[in-house]
């Protein structure tokens, strides 16, 4: 505003003096008697004197103002500089601090895999969070690596979160010379005796069932490095699900976890994982299972794992050369053997002395169309397990404890007697309610009855050439720990009073992996599972037969008679040593066109099973686009029940034996 006032005022002054000195009219003549002018405050030369003086303060102004908008706009300049560079080193930061704290908890890990990756393994991308570099798996690529960033970065960046996309695609097939009526995965218990129908056939099926997603996210909270997992499969069947036209099979979990690691080397895990009784390739970490390199999806007998809910604490020690890992996992019961005491009254209803498991509730998420049920499980399943990576080879001590329990109800199962007027209870104790009237079993006197198993195990795995060749072998031995093997020998079975008896079983895994170059892996593997005799004598089996009789004439007299069959004497348990074998390789009619007959009659429970299997796994193409690889398995089987002799002394005993071949075949697309 002074700037407009200035020059206002210098035009005004500069007008008033040009105005001045302008010449008067010619013809004018001065005024008679006019006074003479008077004389000026200032001289003009004072006066011109200050509107130059005005005039350069004007113009050193203006030359101020455009500094100061010259200046103005540096500094924006600047501004926007310092915002970017403060950007790009916020993200340099955050990365450096994903990497910095992933290197401090999988440093382990990481040095020891390094000495398994291939020549060509897929560098990992700048932009990505660092990744521990595992050993190559061709059969569980789940865990996603570090991408180039050739065409993008490696994770997909979300709000300080690193998503990285992982899994892959497959085309695959089984041919089994003994059918056993299953897709990919094999159930290897049920391997077929000569008797069943389906021993006659083989079968070839085709899937693309095991096709995987996985999903890792990754992130650094305080001085903690968080990880999520998932992973999944379309090997689950609902109660729809067929392979006609649509083959509508469900997606499922595989794995499903979340993890919190600490600088100082303490894990704390939570989820759907692999349980810690599984082998593993270092020290303890999730997605570092030993998992062996097969196409079928059950693994190989032999095998201890699980993959259910686990709530885990692990601590390395040592600079990672040992680590101690505790787990709480979830618990289920499976239960085998035969000839379980029981009661049949006229109506044909059976009624047994105990239970351990119950129809799932659909309205509850479970499946209510699982034969086996669910377990009302006392306690979860604990796992401890110790391991040591010395510079050569890792090896592994575990223990696991298991409760059983189950409900006896020691008035179900009781012999009658019978008479044209009632039918009374014979031998019953008091505590079951036995009176003269009294004509069906009673549930009192029923109470929990808890059994605790468990099971250790010891492995090693060691580098025979460096890089070239693995070998390995893992024992496993225990009481009601079947379930943890990959042929699924049963964890319990009953006593005639209806109390539960643990099965004892072993497991054992000898592996053989070897890698000639970075294309090419080879494997064999030779495993057994065992299970013991857990047999008595002196089950109860009571059936009721009513029969009437019409009188000659009509109008005559209904006799009603019923007849008690009762035998107290009964065989039974696992692997009863007087079961009846005679019928394991006798072929029996089909019910119908849908289901074949399971020959005659074979109480012969599984001793052991045994397999020998060997493969390859052949990667086409493994570069920054992923990998595309082929593989074939081929598989042997033998199966031997325990021996019987049909409960007649002395004579022959009968021990069946079941043989099947194997051949998979597999053609997979990885993510990069």
């Amino acid at each position: 505003m002074k700037k407009l006032a200035a020059l206002t005022l210098s035009l005004f002054l500069t007008s008033g003096i040009a105005f001045a000195d302008s010449p008067k009219d010619s013809d004018a003549q001065p005024a008679k008697n006019a006074e003479p002018p008077k004389k000026p405050d200032k001289s003009d030369s004072a006066i011109a004197a200050e509107i130059e003086e005005l005039r350069q303060t004007l113009q050193s102004q203006q030359e101020q103002l455009q500094l100061l908008k010259e200046e103005l706009a540096k500094r924006d300049r600047q501004i926007d500089e310092a915002r970017e560079a403060a950007a790009a080193a916020n993200s340099r930061a955050s990365e450096a601090n994903v990497k910095a704290s992933e290197a401090v908890t999988t440093s382990n890990a990481a040095r020891s895999a390094s000495a398994a990756i291939s020549s060509n393994a897929v560098a990992n991308s700048s932009a990505a969070p660092v990744v521990a570099q595992q050993a190559h798996d061709p059969h569980d690529p789940s865990d996603p690596k570090a991408k180039p960033t050739e065409d993008g970065p490696g994770a997909i960046r979300y709000k300080g979160v690193a998503l990285t996309p992982g899994g892959f695609f497959a085309a695959e097939t089984i041919f089994r010379t003994r059918a056993i009526s299953a897709d990919i995965n094999t159930p290897f218990n049920s391997i077929p005796f000569g008797g069943n129908s389906l021993s006659k056939v083989s079968e070839f099926n085709f899937t693309a069932r095991q096709s995987r997603p996985t999903m890792l996210v990754e992130t650094n909270i305080g001085g903690a490095k968080v990880t999520g997992y998932f992973e999944a499969d379309f090997l689950g069947a609902g109660t729809t699900s067929n392979n006609r036209q649509t083959n509508s099979y469900v997606f499922r979990q595989r794995q499903l976890w979340a993890q919190v690691a600490f600088s100082s080397g303490l894990q704390i895990t939570g989820g759907q994982m692999w349980s810690l009784a599984t082998e593993s390739k270092k020290g303890i970490q999730n997605r570092q299972e030993a998992l062996p390199l097969i196409i079928d999806p059950q693994y190989v007998v032999g095998f201890t794992w699980q993959r259910a809910y686990g709530f885990r604490v692990v601590q390395s020690l040592f600079d990672n050369k040992f680590a101690v890992g505790i787990s709480v996992e979830g618990p289920q019961t499976t239960v085998g053997g035969r000839g379980f005491s029981t009661f049949t009254n006229a109506a044909g209803a059976t009624s047994q002395n105990f239970f351990l498991n119950a129809p799932g509730n659909s309205g509850g998420l479970y499946n209510a169309f699982d034969p086996t049920g669910y377990t009302a499980n006392k306690a979860p399943d604990l796992v401890a397990k110790i391991t040591a990576d010395p510079g050569w080879g890792h090896y592994e001590l575990f223990g696991l404890i298991s409760t059983f329990r189950d409900r006896v109800y020691p008035c179900a199962a009781v012999s009658p007697k019978a008479s044209t007027a009632t039918t009374i209870l014979v031998g019953a104790p008091l505590s079951c309610g036995a009176a003269p009237t009294a004509t069906a079993p009673s549930p009192a006197g029923a109470f929990n009855d808890s059994q605790i198993g468990g099971g250790i195990g010891v492995s090693a795995t060691v580098p025979l050439v460096p890089k070239k060749v693995d070998i390995g072998l893992k024992v496993v031995a225990g009481d009601g720990i079947g379930r943890f093997g990959s042929a699924q020998i049963p964890d319990v079975t009953a006593r005639p009073n209806g109390t539960l008896a643990l099965i004892r079983t072993g497991h054992a895994l000898a592996r053989l992996e070897f890698h000639p170059n970075a294309k090419l892996d080879l494997y064999a593997y030779v495993g057994d599972e065992y299970g013991a005799r857990a047999a008595y004598k002196g089950y109860s089996s009571v059936r009721l037969t009513t029969n009437t009789l019409t009188g000659p004439a009509f109008g005559a007299p209904v006799t009603t008679t019923t007849t008690v069959t009762t035998a107290t004497n009964g065989i039974g348990g696992y692997g009863s040593p007087f079961a009846n074998n005679s019928g394991c390789s006798t072929e029996v009619d089909p019910t119908n066109q849908n289901t074949p007959g399971t020959g005659g009659t074979c109480a012969g429970d599984t001793r052991n099973i045994i397999e020998g299997t060997a493969g390859f796994w052949y990667k086409f193409y493994n570069g920054s686009k992923g990998r595309i690889q082929w593989g074939m398995q081929y598989a042997y089987f033998t199966k031997s029940a325990w021996s019987g002799n049909n409960n007649v002394p002395g004579a022959f005993t009968i021990d069946p034996k079941a043989v099947d071949n194997m051949v998979w075949t597999s053609f997979r697309y990885y993510l990069p």
